[in-house]
């Protein structure tokens, strides 16, 4: 096999990149595959490909039916779920509209218009640094989104979004639908079949979709622009792409920061999952509901796990290193060969190592006090955000903290007020662990452990505070947002006490933090871009930030060792994976003569796509813009997509329309859904 960066320089442009709409490769695309997309196709890619929560999403129907996956809205399920209606666990199909399930929280959004701020962001920010910098930016961030806004926080929302890592300012509007209803989920069991073992693996068999519709003054929403179903899915050779809301790559990050993710992963973040799912297999051992509580948690910590670990092995990867230090080698040669430029852009590089310095001292108390990581219970972060509430609104948008701007209350304040349901006992379990894990990394003198801990333990302590606590029930949730400074000043809810008293050392910790380090980084990466924009132009697409992207490629299996994966899995080959012991059991809906499906019926497949974790629910779609498959996962070697691309080895895994298609007629009796789906209309239901 050839080495990493030969493979990387061959593949310049070869199915990488997660570009955005107004920037993609367009020369690369004519002369490889004929097509040139025009201003109407990529206008109804932008209105059709939607954000899901963190996830990815698409309009499949002209009454807001929209497709995602079964993962993706796993909140919204535990939150409707009950003994008797058992929603994650069994499925939910909605036979009428009237049936259809609120997802309380969920807000989906639909990209509408981007302009370029750059110009703005940066003259507002202009010979400042620091803290000076990060508040100046802040500001005119929070004004350019309130000025887009117009004061229609309900169904508008409107993000400054950062490209190259501060070289370009983008200012997004998007249209926002709170309400959000389920009206189909399949089984868990076959949503995510294989569990962990098939995890970023290929061969795989998961039937991982969720369909929503969006509704709005209680009527479903009317949506003309939407992508129509291919039942007969992508075929060899053919051109597609994935229009997605990517996570987070780090792919410009400098080598200084690089060191740091690695020597981050290794000794912070594997080690507290590895802990956390420790944990979590005790509590499974547990009575209900604790068991169902702790293996749902236990899914979650697994995947992110393994994702650690699969970019920590990326990190560990010698032809990795020898491409980022040959690629920084070449950018500062570029710099030192310009006068002009090296004034401009000065030494980046050294300032961004120095950042990491105080990253590494400050990036555990950081985690822990100032994001709440030692506080591993809801009702801490509901009271942090009660507490901070009265006080972040009562200031000008501008100088609020970002979580509390105008354009994010609205989403805010959905969660805060949501019914979700805990479990008080695994909740009490989850914040010993952290409370432990806080005095042992701190170490039992830091003077927020004292102050804390006290001379209690941290399993009376996380006794006392659950059982003394109130903010399990959204009603007293809601009261004391409603009742603003006073009602929350009158609470005696020891998360509400708790957060008060360490609220002093978490602000300035944060301040520090975002002074010392964020700022230092945004700006160096800013004269990174500049140095960047010089040598290349617009000829890179910039890290993901979670906003549309399109990354294209074709069906393509890979060559593992000695064995060729093929392209697709089939229902047959889900038959015989199953055991009949979990991860490898079909339910029960599966298995009964009347749910029968041809065996050759495609289900999953895979595709060269460049894609990240937040690529979720993202359509597949081809050049004619018919919708082909539904992205869910990666395989193992994608793991390492945050900080490269290799087109012979990273995979994207979709389900197939066919799959989708004939269990809603065969297996759940949907066959109006399945027509809607075909005919972009709903069905007589």
């Amino acid at each position: 096999m050839a080495p990493l960066a030969v493979m990387v320089a061959q593949a310049a442009w070869a199915a990488e990149g997660m570009w955005t709409l107004d920037n993609l490769p367009r020369a690369a695309l004519k002369a490889e595959h004929g097509f040139e997309p025009d201003a109407a196709w990529l206008s109804h890619v932008q209105r059709a490909a939607v954000r899901v929560g963190g996830c990815s999403g698409s309009i499949v129907s002209g009454q807001g039916l929209v497709m995602t996956n079964h993962h993706c809205v796993t909140r919204c399920l535990a939150e409707l779920s009950t003994r008797q209606r058992p929603v994650k666990a069994a499925g939910f199909l909605a036979r009428t509209p009237k049936d259809e399930l609120n997802c309380t929280g969920l807000e989906v959004l639909q990209l509408q218009s981007e302009r370029d701020v750059t110009a703005q962001v940066q003259a507002a920010t202009q010979g400042l640094t620091g803290e000076a910098f990060q508040k100046a930016e802040d500001a005119v961030r929070a004004r350019l989104a309130r000025e887009c806004q117009q004061g229609q926080a309900a169904t508008r929302r409107c993000d400054v979004t950062v490209l190259y890592r501060g070289g370009q300012y983008v200012l997004q509007q998007y249209e926002r639908y709170s309400d959000v209803r389920l009206v189909w989920v399949p089984e868990d069991a076959i949503a995510s079949f294989g569990g962990d073992p098939d995890n970023f693996n290929f061969p795989r068999w998961c039937l991982d979709a969720a369909m929503l519709r969006l509704w709005r003054d209680g009527q479903p929403v009317k949506t003309p622009v939407h992508f129509r179903v291919e039942p007969e899915g992508p075929k060899a050779g053919e051109l597609l792409f994935v229009p997605g809301h990517p996570g987070q790559t780090q792919r410009s990050l400098t080598v200084a920061q690089l060191e740091r993710v690695r020597e981050r992963l290794a000794t912070q973040g594997i080690p507290a999952a590895s802990e956390s799912r420790g944990l979590m297999h005790l509590l499974s051992q547990r009575p209900e509901p604790t068991r169902t509580w702790a293996l749902q948690a236990m899914g979650g910590i697994e995947n992110g796990l393994k994702v650690q670990q699969g970019q920590l092995q990326a990190l560990f990867t010698p032809d990795l290193w020898s491409m980022k230090q040959a690629q920084e080698q070449s950018l500062k040669a570029h710099v030192q060969a310009k006068p002009e430029l090296r004034a401009r852009v000065g030494d980046p590089w050294a300032d961004i190592e120095r950042a990491q310095q105080v990253r590494r001292a400050m990036e555990q108390e950081v985690g822990l006090i100032a994001e709440g990581g030692a506080f591993s219970a809801p009702h801490f972060q509901y009271a942090r955000t009660l507490v901070r509430g009265p006080l972040e609104r009562a200031k000008p948008d501008g100088q609020r903290l970002r979580e509390f701007s105008e354009s994010s209350l609205p989403a805010m304040e959905r969660r805060l007020k949501a019914n979700t349901p805990m479990d008080l006992a695994f909740e009490r379990e989850r914040l010993e662990w952290s409370l432990t894990r806080m005095r042992s990394v701190l170490g039992p003198d830091h003077p927020v452990v004292r102050q804390v801990l006290g001379a209690s333990s941290p399993a009376q302590l996380a006794t006392q505070w659950i059982q003394g606590s109130k903010l399990h029930d959204a009603a007293e949730r809601s009261r004391l947002w409603d009742g603003g400074a006073a009602a929350v000043e009158l609470s005696a809810d020891p998360f509400i006490a708790l957060v008060r008293a360490i609220e002093p050392h978490a602000l300035a910790l944060r301040e520090r933090f975002e002074a010392q380090v964020q700022a230092v980084e945004r700006q160096a990466a800013q004269r990174l871009a500049l140095a960047q924009f010089d040598r290349d132009g617009r000829s890179r697409y910039p890290d993901a930030t979670g906003t549309l992207r399109l990354s294209f490629g074709t069906l393509k299996g890979w060559q593992e060792g000695a064995v060729a994966v093929p392209t697709h899995t089939t229902v047959a080959g889900l038959r015989g994976r199953h055991t009949g012991a979990a991860p490898f059991a079909l339910p029960a809906s599966w298995l009964v003569p009347g749910a029968a499906m041809a065996g050759e019926v495609p289900f999953n497949f895979v595709t060269d796509h460049d894609i990240i974790g937040g690529n979720s629910g993202s359509p597949m779609i081809n050049r004619q813009g018919r919708w082909v498959g539904l992205v869910f996962d990666g395989n193992r070697h994608s793991l390492g997509g945050s900080f490269f691309y290799d087109s012979q080895l990273n995979r994207a895994v979709s389900v197939h329309p066919a799959a989708i298609l004939q269990s809603l007629q065969f297996v759940y009796g949907a066959r109006e859904l399945a027509d809607e789906l075909l005919k972009g209309e709903p069905q007589a239901r």
